[in-house]
Parts: structure tokens; C-alpha cells; sequence
């Protein structure tokens, strides 16, 4: 019985001991029982003046596992000794699935994010090259074919020359693409008012300083004749009117307040009164003075057989083309595919797109110096530009550089044999802006490396000549790259849908390209499928059209049907 009684002294305490003594000594104790100390704290709540009983309490309300970890419970009661178990066997789980992962992450933040540059060469890991990398992957789903031209049961509807309203007469200004868009509207509008056309000129370009006349660069007898039911054409201004000079500089004999995409309804109100009156009027300026969805389908039609069918090159510059092409294919001393790509990366279109590429102070300052020459209003002081250019690259209105074209047609699979044909001016920054492309796909020429001296020689006496050519040679390639907007690029994917939409045409997304060329963690392998996701439906095949749609890049709504 003593010793029973002694031990139960023990348990609760020597007899005139404090609370606090009491509290201290099972503080102290590394196992004890919850509830006891439980009990404790709430009798002595008010009298204990010492902070570490806040801590105890945090340490004592931890669950059983973790309580047993930092020796506060007896790991061999039931509850903690399953717990325990339980807490060692995630963690183990979760130290292995760490130990998995460690060569992942190491390649993340230690390899190359998309592609490696070492000075002014990119290396990119290879890509696995698609059955599809030459041809349409989508092709055989469509069903269209050209119908713009006449239907041999249509009547001409032609009026005698005495019959029409008048003539009109237009400057073709620009470069030869956008001369061409400008003729192709002048015989849609002299149909409208029931004119007779003038044969266009050709109006000296201020950057390309080129002289060049229509009957220099396109066969004009094929263009009045293909066109002689839909419109009277004459090749000059007639001889029984006398002041010619007026049609260059009178105001009296101009029509000057066209709006830019006038409907058809504009030119019978403003400008077939005008006609009737003078007889002959010239329309200037004359550079998209007519819209796509405000005029009817047949005026449509009528300026896709002018851009696709009248409008022919000199069989000089054809054969020329021709000859281009076809050693394009045997670069490689047999039967091989090419591709075609427009590099809008010329020291104008740079300057004209106010966006920021990464080049030396030295680059910069002149450049700076240039747009302010060229652009004084949109320059102003400089300030506002570099926020410009980031909105502008966000919302993909920015040329690529040559380095990101040949990083995107990698990831595409296009190896590194590939032969290329580039269509382009000098380019901005010249060899080393080029380098990162050309050292990824060294098979890269122009028509001057292509031919001769003495057969491009032939063609410099206008420039518009040797614009043909780099057309035709484009408009023949298996694959037509483009890089940025303008006449060129547009008039070529048109054609291409228009005469042969089985063939690949790539109009990259340069609004999502640089969002992930601004992402530093994006890797190789992710890179490849964001290209190839963004890419899949742009190939070049015929589009339904929307309103205001650029009748010149997708002719599918006026100008094709169903096969």
C-alpha cells in the first residue's frame, strides 16, 4: 500500500508543490499526455505571466506524426506509430519522385532555350521532317477551281466607241505590284461608268527610280485583246485631243477626291458625271481607290481575269523566269522540290515599320537619323518609339529578321539541304543579318546567283523587269515563304489559291512567333509543336471570304467555284 500510495504521489505531484512547478516539471518531461497538459494550461491560463506557453501550446496542437518526429509524443502509442508510418512513406514517395526529375530540370536551366547562337550562327537541335513539308497537308478536302474568265455563251456587251461615256485615263504609281492592282481596278472602274480606258502609265516610282512603260514589261496586245468583250481598251490618248499635257497637270481635267475603297456607287455618282461633261478625265490618285465588298460580284470577277488572266509579262521575261525555275530543281544534279522567300528586310521597310531590331549603336544612330529624315511626323522626337515598337512586334506588325525565318522553317522540318530561292532587296544590316540564315541553310541563291552576268544584264534597263522575274520564280516554287505584308506577298499566295491551290504557301503568325520567341523557358520541343499548331491551316488554301477581305490575297469568293 506504500508503495502504491508513493506512486501515486509521484504521478500527481509532491504534496505543497505550486501549479507552476507543476506545469515547468511536464514541460520538462519529453512524453507526456496531452490531456494532462491540456488540463494544466486551462487551470493556470490566467496565472502564467510566461510567453514560451504560447510556443508549447503550437507544439502540443501538431498532429500526431509530426509530434512524434520532434519527440513530443510516444511513438509508441497507436495513433502516432500509424501516422508515423504514413508521413515516412509520402515522404519517401515524394524524395523519389525528386530524385526522377533532377536530370529535367538541370537540362532546363542549363541547356539552350530554343536555339543555340554562338556570335552570328544558330544552332537548333533537328526536327523530324513531315510527309507533308512539300505539299498541302489539307489539298485533297477542297474542291475549287478557277472560273473568272468568260463563259464562251457570254455576249459581249461592249458599246461602240461612240457609244461609251467618255475616257479616263490613270496614273499607275508605286512598284510593279501595286501598278498591277491599279490597272486591274482602272478596267473595273472604266466598266462601272461605261468608259473607255487609256491604255495606264506606268508612273516613275520615287524609291525604285524606274522609268519602266507597260508595253515595256507586259504584252499589250494580249491585254486588249483577252479584254476586248468586257472593255474598250485604246493605246493612246486620242489624236482629236489636242492639250494632252492637261491630262498631267490641269486640275480641270482631274478627278482628285476619291476616297480609298470607294464603292461602285461613288464612281457613277462623282465621276461619271465628270466624264460625260469633260469627255476625258484623268483619276489620280489612283492607288486603292476601289473596295472588294461595295461593288457588285461581276466587277469582282472582271478584275481577277485582268490580274490572272490578261495581265501577261513579255515572253522574254517568261522564258527567263522559266529557265530560273528549272535550275532551281536541279541544283542538286537530279529532280528536287524548292522554296521561294520573300524577305521583306530592306533598310526602307525597316525604317517605314518603326520597329526595334537588336543592332549596334552604330545602327541605331543611323537609323534613328534615317526615320527622322524620312518620317518627321511619325518620328517626332524619338521618345514614344520604343513603346511603339514592342506594341507593334505584340501585335505581329513587325518584319522578321532572317534569324527568326530560318529558326521557324527548322522547326517546320525543313532540313538543312533545303534548297531556297530568295526574292529581295539589300538587305538591312547585310552579311552578318543574313549570316544566322544562310549558315542554317547554306543552299540559299538569288536570280543574280543564279544566272549570268550577261542574261541579268538584260533586265536591268528596268528594274520593274527583274521585280517580274523574282514573281514568276515564286509563283512556280513548291513552297512560297512569306515574311511580311505588301503587294508582293499577297498577289502571290492569291495566285497560287487561284491557278493551283494544292500548292503550300506559309504565311507565318508573326503575333504569336513573338511571343514565343520572348519566352525565356520555352524549349526546343515545345517550340516545334506551337510552330506546327499555329501553322496547320496556314498553307495557302482557298478561304471563305469576309467583308473587306483583300480580293487580291484570297479570289475565292468572286473567282472560283466548286470543281
Amino acid at each position: 500500500m506504500a508503495e502504491l500510495r508513493h506512486s501515486g504521489e509521484r504521478g500527481r505531484g509532491a504534496p505543497g508543490s505550486s501549479p507552476l512547478k507543476r506545469e515547468d516539471a511536464a514541460a520538462a518531461t519529453p512524453f507526456v499526455s496531452s490531456s494532462v497538459a491540456t488540463s494544466d494550461r486551462d487551470l493556470d491560463r490566467d496565472k502564467d505571466p510566461h510567453p514560451h506557453r504560447a510556443t508549447s501550446a503550437f507544439l502540443l496542437s501538431l498532429p500526431p506524426p509530426l509530434r512524434s518526429l520532434l519527440s513530443l509524443e510516444d511513438p509508441r502509442s497507436p495513433s502516432a506509430s500509424f501516422s508515423y508510418r504514413i508521413l515516412i512513406a509520402f515522404l519517401s514517395f515524394t524524395f523519389f519522385l525528386l530524385l526522377l526529375s533532377i536530370p529535367s530540370i538541370w537540362k532546363h536551366l542549363n541547356g539552350p532555350y530554343i536555339c543555340k547562337k554562338e556570335g552570328i550562327t544558330l544552332h537548333c537541335p533537328p526536327t523530324k521532317e513531315p510527309p507533308s513539308l512539300w505539299e498541302n497537308p489539307y489539298a485533297a478536302a477542297t474542291s475549287w477551281k478557277p472560273c473568272a474568265e468568260r463563259l464562251p455563251n457570254e455576249i459581249s456587251d461592249v458599246p461602240s466607241e461612240n457609244d461609251t461615256s467618255g475616257y479616263i485615263f490613270i496614273h499607275a504609281e508605286g512598284g510593279l505590284n501595286q501598278q498591277r492592282i491599279a490597272i486591274c481596278n482602272a478596267v473595273a472602274v472604266a466598266k462601272i461608268i461605261n468608259a473607255t480606258l487609256i491604255l495606264p502609265v506606268l508612273k516613275q516610282d520615287q524609291i525604285w527610280k524606274d522609268q519602266t512603260k507597260f508595253e515595256d514589261i507586259f504584252d499589250v496586245d494580249h491585254f486588249i485583246n483577252y479584254l476586248k468583250d468586257d472593255v474598250r481598251i485604246v493605246r493612246d490618248i486620242p489624236d482629236w485631243f489636242t492639250e494632252k499635257t492637261e491630262l498631267f497637270t490641269s486640275i480641270k481635267r482631274t478627278v482628285k477626291n476619291i476616297p480609298k475603297y470607294a464603292s461602285a456607287q461613288f464612281y457613277i455618282d462623282n465621276v461619271l458625271p465628270r466624264v460625260k461633261e469633260k469627255k476625258i478625265m484623268s483619276l489620280k490618285p489612283f492607288v486603292d481607290r476601289l473596295g472588294y465588298d461595295n461593288v457588285p460580284t461581276e466587277i469582282n470577277r472582271l478584275r481577277c481575269r485582268v490580274n490572272y488572266h490578261a495581265l501577261k509579262f513579255l515572253p522574254d521575261i517568261d522564258e527567263m523566269a522559266d529557265k530560273l525555275a528549272a535550275r532551281m530543281r536541279n541544283r542538286t544534279g537530279g529532280l528536287n522540290p524548292y522554296m521561294a522567300l520573300h524577305l521583306r528586310f530592306e533598310k526602307g521597310m525597316v525604317g517605314l515599320s518603326f520597329c526595334d531590331f537588336v543592332g549596334t549603336r552604330e545602327e541605331e544612330a543611323m537609323m534613328a537619323t534615317y526615320r527622322q529624315k524620312e518620317w518627321p511626323r511619325r518620328y517626332k522626337n524619338g521618345s514614344h518609339l520604343w513603346q511603339l515598337a514592342l506594341q507593334k512586334r505584340k501585335e505581329g506588325r513587325c518584319p522578321l529578321e532572317p534569324g527568326e525565318v530560318a529558326v521557324i522553317l527548322r522547326a517546320m522540318g525543313y532540313p538543312r539541304e533545303t534548297q531556297i530561292y530568295v526574292a529581295s532587296g539589300q538587305v538591312y544590316g547585310g552579311k552578318n543579318r543574313m549570316a544566322p540564315l544562310r549558315n542554317m541553310f547554306p543552299n540559299l541563291v538569288t536570280k543574280e546567283e543564279l544566272a549570268s552576268k550577261e542574261e541579268i544584264d538584260h533586265f536591268r534597263k528596268h528594274v520593274t523587269s527583274l521585280a517580274a522575274l523574282d514573281f514568276l520564280v515564286c509563283l512556280k516554287s513548291d513552297v512560297f515563304v512569306m515574311t511580311h505584308g505588301g503587294n508582293f506577298a499577297k498577289l502571290i499566295i492569291g495566285a497560287r489559291r487561284y491557278m493551283g491551290h494544292r500548292l503550300k504557301s506559309i504565311k507565318p503568325d508573326k503575333g504569336v512567333m513573338s511571343k514565343t520567341f520572348g519566352d525565356p523557358y520555352m524549349g526546343w520541343a515545345s517550340f516545334v509543336e506551337d510552330v506546327a499548331i499555329t501553322h496547320q491551316t496556314r498553307t495557302g488554301l482557298p478561304e471563305e471570304t469576309f467583308p473587306n477581305y483583300d480580293l487580291w490575297e484570297n479570289p475565292l469568293t468572286p473567282c472560283m467555284c466548286r470543281a
